[in-house]
Order: C-alpha cells, then structure tokens, then sequence
C-alpha cells in the first residue's frame, strides 16, 4: 500500500482511529490516505482481531510445509559434511542410508541445497565474462622446410604386453618429412614438452606449428593457449590451431598415421621398446626409401632442410614499452592488480605480462606482442580472455 512515511504501523494507527470516529465517509478517507477500501477493511478487521499487533506485517511463510525437511535431517547433513570436508551429497546420502535404511530420506538435490545453505560448500568463482574477438588468422602456405610443422596425436594402442601407448607425431608440411615419433605414456604438457626440446635441439625451431584444439596444445582460457602453446610463444614460434573436429583440415598428418598405424601397429610389438624401435624404423623408411605422390614419387628426405633458427639456451624474456605496467603471473594463474588478485588463465603461469590503458578503468592485457584479454576495473572476476574467430584454412597438403 502506498503510505508515504517510513513507519507503516504508524499510519495504520492513525487510519483505524480516525476511521473509528466515523467524522468523514469511508471513501473520503481512503482517498486521503491513499489506499483502497478493500485495504481499509483488511486493516479495520485486523485491528477489531489483535488491537496495535494486528496492524504488524504478517510474516510470508506458510503456516504449513509439509515437504519441508525435518529438522533432524539438517543436522545430520551439517555433522556428515563437518567430518567428512570432502564428501558430496550423493555420499551424504548414502552414508544416511546405511544408518537409517527403512527410512524415506531426503533426496540428493536437497542434500546438495542444504550443504549450501548451511554454508558448508566453497563459493563458485565469478564466471568470466567474454572478451572481444579478433579476426581469423590465414593457416600458413607451407612453401620451404620449417615454415610450418604440423602435430597431432595419433590415436592410443597397447601392446602384447597390455602397455598403453599414445603416439606423438611431428611432420614437415612442406617436405612431409617425418620429424619424429615418440610414444608416449600419457598426453601430459611435460612429456610432450620433454619430446619437443629433443626435436628442437636436432632440427632446430620451425615458424609455424599447426595443432588440433585438444590437450595438451590447447587450453580453455585466452587465444585457446596452453602453457604448451605459451612456450613456442617464447620461443619466437606462431601457434596455428585448426577447427574443432576438423581433422581433415591436417588430411597430411592423417594419412601419415593412417600408413603408421597399417605397418608398425596391426599387430603392435610385444612391449613398448620393441614398438619403439619398430617405429623408429619406419621413421626412416618413410623419410628415406618411400617416394611420395605428392613430391613426385621422390623422397622427402630429398627435400627437408635443418631450420637455421636455433633452440636457445635460455628463454628470451617478454619486453614492453615503458608505458606499459608489468605483472607476472602467479602459479594459479592469477596477478595482483589494484590490491585484489585478478585471475589470467593458468597457461600463463610464471609469464610477465603487460597492462596497458586501453579507456577509462579498462586494461589491455598482452603476452609479449600477443593481446589476451580485457580487464575492466569493475568486474568482480578476472580477465576478460580474448577469443580468436576461426577461419576456414586453404585445400589440405597431403
């Protein structure tokens, strides 16, 4: 109802006692205190009921739950999740049902709601909002050796032996030169980081890698990066990534594993070693004694030259113009800016980045010469991460 003033019992008040003397027409005094008659009787019959208390707000809650939950169910909800931090409610429940097992227990949906209301559950992180897009990088013509090599996994096996082994494969677009083929345990960034730094330190850095979007070569975060894609970054090396299951966009690479999987894996070895060094056999007859339709039935030996481009030593370091301000990144991928932490993506980790003024509260966040993202100084989570249009590459090189 429309009162005008703060303390609404008040006003109540005064309407019955006025409305009591009978000195003016119902009508007329609703119109004064700007209310409806059907309000005014509401009113008139509380106050007639319970006097001053009457004219109190009555609270919403019904006056029966029935489906509420009992009481005792809340407190062993609260003293399972107190002893047991890391349980969720489907175990909650069971271990309820093991205790009580011919009782109707409540369900996993209200064990989930009521470890959140008891305030026992971590709050979710702020969700980050999209940054702005940039346009679609062209895919690399592969013209000479080393301008653009192409990486993929190829898919898992096991040998005799029951051993699981996931093949990483590295090609030469331009010479379809086999670079290398290690198997590996699993796809973990360091494993493949490990094989990379061997290939790097005999063939030296290409210009280009070009890779699907899967772990570990790309990432959720800005530019779909990963600390993998980070480091060939660092290393002076463009990172291209094909469309989403788009595996005929990288047809070449696909039919090099069609022809490993043929000849080195139908039936696999007898243990991880001997497959090795079965495919490190055929790594050589590939490059060296099978000609290639697409060259002309020569080799690709004939063609691949080492990169000039050496592996460093040490990792060059990001620079930054002076009026740039400079964080580095934390292990969970986070940097402290104006007294709060803002996270940046965990790809980043131990990376410098620049802030640069882009508007009024805004920053421009980059990775070197790379723009990864936008930070606005009220948004209450991280960094904007920047997305990259995808762009339909030229006809496949097989």
């Amino acid at each position: 109802m429309p009162w005008k003033i703060s303390s609404l019992t008040g006003e109540r008040l005064r309407f019955v006692r006025t409305a009591l003397k009978q000195a003016q027409p119902l009508g007329q005094l609703c119109r004064k205190f700007g209310i409806s008659r059907k309000t005014a009787y509401k009113w008139l019959a509380r106050f007639y009921q319970r006097g001053r208390l009457g004219l109190h707000n009555r609270p919403r809650r019904p006056r029966r739950s029935p489906r509420r939950l009992a009481p005792r169910w809340i407190k062993a909800i609260g003293r399972w999740r107190r002893r047991h931090r890391h349980w969720g409610a489907k175990k909650i429940r069971a271990a309820l049902q093991l205790q009580h097992p011919r009782t109707q227990l409540p369900s996993v949906v209200t064990i989930a709601r009521w470890i959140g209301r008891l305030r026992l559950s971590k709050p979710r992180a702020p969700r980050t909002r999209p940054g702005p897009t940039l346009p679609c990088l062209e895919f690399t013509a592969a013209r000479v050796p080393n301008q653009v090599w192409t990486v993929d996994f190829k898919g898992w096996f096991r040998t005799l032996d029951g051993t699981r082994v996931e093949p990483l494969t590295v090609r030469d677009l331009c010479s379809r030169y086999v670079l290398g083929i290690y198997l590996l345990a699993h796809q973990s960034e360091r494993a493949v980081r490990a094989a990379f730094i061997g290939l790097f330190g005999g063939y030296g850095l290409p210009q280009v890698i070009r890779v699907d979007n899967g772990a570990p070569f790309g990432g959720k975060g800005a530019l779909g990066l990963s600390r993998l894609t980070v480091w060939w970054l660092r290393l002076g090396i463009g990172v291209q990534f094909i469309r989403p299951a788009r595996p005929g966009e990288n047809a070449g690479h696909e039919q090099t594993h069609g022809v490993l999987q043929a000849e080195t894996a139908q039936p696999p070895a007898a243990h991880l070693k001997a497959q090795q060094r079965r495919t490190d056999r055929w790594v050589h007859y590939y490059n060296h004694q099978r000609p290639h339709e697409a060259l002309g039935q020569t080799l690709p030996a004939n063609w691949y030259q080492k990169s000039p481009r050496v592996y460093p030593e040490l990792l060059p370091s990001w620079r930054y113009p002076r009026s740039f301000l400079t964080r580095r990144v934390r292990n969970r991928g986070s940097i402290k800016w104006q007294g709060r932490l803002r996270f940046v993506g965990r790809a980043f980790a131990g990376e410098t980045v620049g802030l640069k003024a882009l508007c009024a509260g805004v920053q421009e966040v980059y990775l070197g010469p790379h723009v990864i993202g936008q930070m606005p100084v009220c948004d209450p989570g991280g960094m904007r991460p920047v997305r990259r249009r995808l762009c339909k590459p030229p006809p496949p090189q097989v």
